[in-house]
Parts: structure tokens; C-alpha cells; sequence
């Protein structure tokens, strides 16, 4: 594990399409989609997808490390990722996600703003395909995995449509949300299953549910104090094509994302900081970041907060600037 291997690309079309979709389903796509969704469209499907999102990547990364299924063999196979490579194949969690966002968004959308349905639906597959066919092109999964990663998302899917709407209700009103928001996803990223070596799966399982868990706080806030999602629409835009200019989206794109970047940056180092202090390691001490009483505090803590700045402080900061 970790070594690199040496190809030569023959099809650089093929090569950068994979690689881009590939992108798709990691953590760059979630940090600019998702609140670009939240900023300039609508509050209503960016919960939605947050929610399947959450649930079903969740289910998807504990599923790996209970199956224990391996990755394909290489050689046969070139390895285009290394970074992943330590975890377990199936399912594919590329494809759980690029399933759950594409089909969510297009579920969440249909009934809501005046598109051809046959688009929408063409546009989810295509979306989910990519990213599907990138984990066979970069030798990351074999078409077992793919297949069964979708395929759970897809009933995941159904299951959770039917109670879509009590789950956002409950989540924005109830008392109790912001508790169970951080309390519940804490528990399950500190009884994640163990496994006889280290893998990126507890930590990518912490990101998730951590950014999850700080955005649906700054729903319930946003709900209680700025603008209540079941009796306002002033904060529901539409397709920004259709109610915005195209100035204004980029505007609260760039400075969202922006505050977001600095948000991640500066809890990173600060929660390291003080984690290292108390438990008496360097920073930059891999191994150390590694453990569990280090590596789940770090990642919830850091992308807690980033879900909870995407979601209540850049939202004031764009009214601050004028760019509602």
C-alpha cells in the first residue's frame, strides 16, 4: 500500500473524464455542490439531500468495514487513487453518494420548478453513471461493487423518500434536534467498527456525519430565529437562472465558500492545537492523529463547524453584503 505505479495513459479524453468524475464523489464536490445548493437554490432540497446524503454514506462506509470485502488485485488492475486504497470495496461509496445526491436532487426538484422530466431524469442517471464508470476507470472497484453500492443507495433511497417530510418537520421544530443532532452521529463515530489496521473509512464516516450534524443545528436555528422554513418562501430562490442574476449566484458562491475554506482551516489547526496539547503529541504526528480519541473529536469538531458557518453564518454574512 502507497506505492506508486507507473502507466501510460492512452486516452487522455477517457483519462481526465474519470478522473474528473471521480471528483464527484469526494469531498470537494460535497464542500461546493451542497452549500452552493443551500445558498442560491433552495433550503428545502438542500436539507433533503443532506439527509439521504448522511444516512446513506453512513450506512455505506460501515457496511465496507463489516463485509470486509477487498478491492480488486493490481496487478491486473492500474490504481489510479492511492489515498483509498487501504479501505474495503464493497459497497462503493462513490457510487452510494453520486446515486443518493443525483436521484435526491432530481426527487426533491421535480414538483417544485418547471422542468422536462424526462431531463431531470436523463441528468441524474448520467451524473451517477459517471461517477460509477470512474470507479471501474481508475481501478478502485470491481462491477460488483459499483452495482451493489448504487443499488443500496437506490433503496436507501426509497425507504427515506415516504418520510422525508416528517424528518425535515422534526428536524426544524423540534426541541429536541440540535441534542440528537450532535449526540447521535457522536456515538456512532465512537462505536464505528474496529478493524486490525488503520483505515480512512472512521475518518471519512466523522467528516460526513460531523458536517451533517452542524448543518442540521443551523437549520433548526435558521428556522427559529431568521426565517421559518413552513411559513416564509423569502428564502427559497429557485434555479438561479429563473430568480437571480448570474452576478449575484457567483457572489454568494465566492464568498461562501471562501468563509467556508478559512472556517475548515482555522478549527483544523485550532482543535489540533489543543488535542495535541492534552494528549501530548505533534501536530504534524500522523500516527498520533490517527487514534480514536484524537481522530473523531478532530474531524466532528472541524466539519461540525463548517456545516453550521455554510449554513448560518455565510447566509448573514450575504445579507450583510447585500447579496440576498
Amino acid at each position: 500500500q502507497g506505492c506508486i505505479q507507473k502507466y501510460i495513459v492512452k486516452n487522455y479524453f477517457y483519462y481526465y473524464l474519470f478522473k474528473f468524475s471521480a471528483a464527484l464523489g469526494e469531498e470537494i464536490f460535497y464542500i461546493t455542490f451542497l452549500p452552493f445548493t443551500y445558498w442560491n437554490i433552495d433550503h428545502s432540497v438542500s436539507r433533503r439531500m443532506i439527509i439521504v446524503w448522511s444516512i446513506v454514506m453512513y450506512i455505506g462506509q460501515v457496511s465496507k468495514d463489516i463485509l470486509k470485502w477487498p478491492r480488486p488485485l493490481s496487478p491486473p488492475v492500474v490504481k489510479l487513487e492511492m489515498r483509498t486504497n487501504a479501505e474495503y470495496g464493497m459497497p462503493s461509496t462513490h457510487a452510494m453518494a453520486a446515486t443518493a445526491i443525483s436521484f435526491s436532487f432530481f426527487i426533491a426538484t421535480m414538483n417544485q420548478y418547471k422542468y422536462p422530466f424526462e431531463l431531470g431524469l436523463v441528468a441524474a442517471f448520467v451524473f451517477s453513471m459517471l461517477v460509477c464508470l470512474s470507479r471501474l476507470y481508475t481501478g478502485m472497484h470491481t462491477v460488483l461493487d459499483v452495482i451493489g453500492g448504487a443499488l443500496i443507495s437506490a433503496v436507501l433511497l426509497m425507504l427515506l423518500y415516504p418520510a422525508w417530510d416528517t424528518i425535515d418537520h422534526l428536524l426544524l421544530t423540534s426541541p429536541l434536534c440540535p441534542l440528537f443532532s450532535i449526540v447521535v452521529p457522536l456515538v456512532l463515530c465512537y462505536n464505528y467498527p474496529k478493524l486490525d489496521y488503520y483505515s480512512p473509512t472512521r475518518g471519512d464516516t466523522t467528516t460526513i456525519l460531523g458536517a451533517a450534524a452542524g448543518a442540521t443545528v443551523g437549520f433548526w436555528l435558521n428556522n427559529q430565529y431568521a426565517s421559518p422554513a413552513y411559513t416564509s418562501r423569502s428564502f427559497q430562490r429557485g434555479f438561479p437562472l429563473v430568480t437571480s442574476t448570474m452576478v449575484f449566484v457567483l457572489a454568494r458562491f465566492f464568498v461562501g465558500i471562501l468563509v467556508v475554506l478559512l472556517t475548515r482551516w482555522v478549527m483544523k489547526s485550532v482543535v489540533l492545537g489543543v488535542l495535541g496539547y492534552w494528549y501530548k503529541f505533534p501536530i504534524r504526528d500522523l500516527e498520533a492523529r490517527r487514534r480514536l480519541e484524537v481522530e473523531v473529536p478532530y474531524k466532528f469538531v472541524t466539519y461540525s463547524s463548517v456545516g453550521f458557518t455554510a449554513t448560518v453564518i455565510v447566509p448573514l454574512l450575504h445579507e450583510l453584503l447585500g447579496l440576498m
